[in-house]
């Protein structure tokens, strides 16, 4: 069926492409452009489509399976001062380091087609893809709004329930959530609730107005007591035993996801696929999509494509960023790799809103996560190393409260691990 739809999406492509041919910017000479991409963009079907309504550009995409090691080779080349492709896309997660090079990128708010506006993206991408002095150095591709995710048939065994409302209820806030885990602890006679502590305490993190650092780049966990909160309530769960302690992605989080080993699992929309083929064909129509995220919205994951200012054709690079982030082809990357559209317009698309996942239940994946990405407020600043202190000193720091260690002792050791990374 997948490959049905792809089909299709790509010869509706193929003839819009036909259709707006006339209206692209013209290439004076010969010329080849580089794009450089990790993962899955789902570029691969709209890159031919234009280059043939653009004669005389080559397009050449260079793409890098995993992320770690592709973003590893563009902050290397970044303080190295080497080459970089004409489009360069970068990952959330690796963004603050990146603008902290800003002055290595074309601002695309002028170099880019005068058609792009910022209403074109929900506010808050548009606002992330900018550097502190204003610059627009990122056009957002893809975006990933949080649900939560549960298992229908082990809530049941706990006696909680699995109707939708009463689960958007019970899913509201971070205190109905864990209390909820509470309940499901006990009457499951100590079966953890969620995965991973460190997942749940990086939601609740990003959805601080303030995180790891100010916008000197100086440490704030002494002084955001908002942070101290989250810390005192993950970790109050942690000694409740609602975590199971696994580790995502690896191989004791993907088993706990083929064994029922927790109930609950945060959910960007791009989970659903890490679920799908994790917990497998046996666990079908056990989970199960609720349209509710604690507190409200979040997100985790998405990227943008930039434009370094070594390229000898900015405008060129510039104006191919600007169409592959546009709506049109941002539902077309949605069908064929499951990225999730951050363009408005691409919102009220039927095929969107009318996206059916069979396996969680045939939840109606594209209206949830539409209105769980309108709930996320303005972006939380990430300066340069916030991923690091996430995944080498936060994570590590919860591991060990998982294991036995006391919170309140780990918190100590988690501020001197940061003051070593930033001031």
């Amino acid at each position: 069926m997948r490959q049905i739809r792809r089909s299709a999406a790509f010869s509706a492509v193929a003839v819009l492409l036909v259709l707006i041919g006339g209206c692209g910017p013209g290439t004076p000479e010969p010329i080849t452009l580089t794009i450089s991409t990790f993962g899955q963009f789902g570029y691969e079907d709209l890159i031919p489509g234009y280059e043939f309504t653009h004669p005389g550009l080559t397009i050449r995409q260079v793409r890098t399976e995993q992320g770690g090691p592709y973003h590893q080779d563009l902050l290397a080349k970044l303080q190295n001062g080497q080459e970089l492709a004409d489009v360069q896309a970068v990952e959330e997660g690796h963004l603050a380091d990146v603008l902290a090079h800003s002055d290595k990128f074309a601002d695309l708010a002028e170099i880019g087609p005068p058609d792009v506006k910022p209403g074109r993206w929900l506010e808050w991408k548009y606002e992330a893809g900018r550097s502190k002095d204003g610059k627009l150095v990122g056009y957002g591709t893809d975006i990933g709004p949080l649900a939560m995710c549960y298992r229908k048939d082990l809530l049941e065994v706990a006696g909680l329930p699995t109707d939708p409302g009463s689960v958007k209820t019970m899913f509201a806030t971070w205190d109905s959530f864990f209390k909820a885990g509470e309940k499901y602890v006990k009457r499951t006679k100590g079966k953890p609730w969620f995965d991973s502590s460190a997942q749940i305490f990086n939601a609740k993190v990003n959805q601080l107005p303030v995180g790891y650092l100010d916008r000197e780049n100086h440490s704030t966990l002494e002084t955001n007591t908002a942070l101290r909160d989250a810390w005192n309530q993950v970790t109050g769960a942690v000694k409740q035993g609602q975590s199971a302690g696994l580790t995502a992605f690896a191989d004791d989080g993907n088993n706990g996801l083929r064994t029922g080993a927790f109930a609950t699992k945060v959910c960007p929309s791009w989970m659903l696929g890490v679920i799908e083929q994790q917990a497998g064909v046996t666990n079908a129509g056990k989970w199960a999509l609720a349209d509710a995220f604690p507190d409200g919205g979040g997100n985790w994951g998405g990227s943008f494509l930039t434009v370094p200012s070594s390229s000898p054709h900015q405008k060129e690079a510039a104006a191919l960023a600007a169409w592959l982030t546009a709506p049109e082809q941002q539902l077309h990357a949605f069908r064929v790799s499951g990225n999730f559209p951050s363009q408005v317009e691409a919102f009220t698309s039927p095929d969107l809103l009318s996206e059916m996942n069979g396996y969680f239940g045939g939840a109606l994946t594209g209206q949830v996560f539409v209105a769980q990405a309108q709930k996320v407020g303005k972006p939380q600043y990430k300066g340069p190393g916030d991923g690091k202190i996430q995944e080498t000193v936060i994570a590590p720091a919860l591991k060990a409260v998982e294991q036995g260690a006391d919170p309140a002792a780990v918190w100590q050791q988690v501020l001197t691990g940061v003051h070593r990374l930033v001031p």
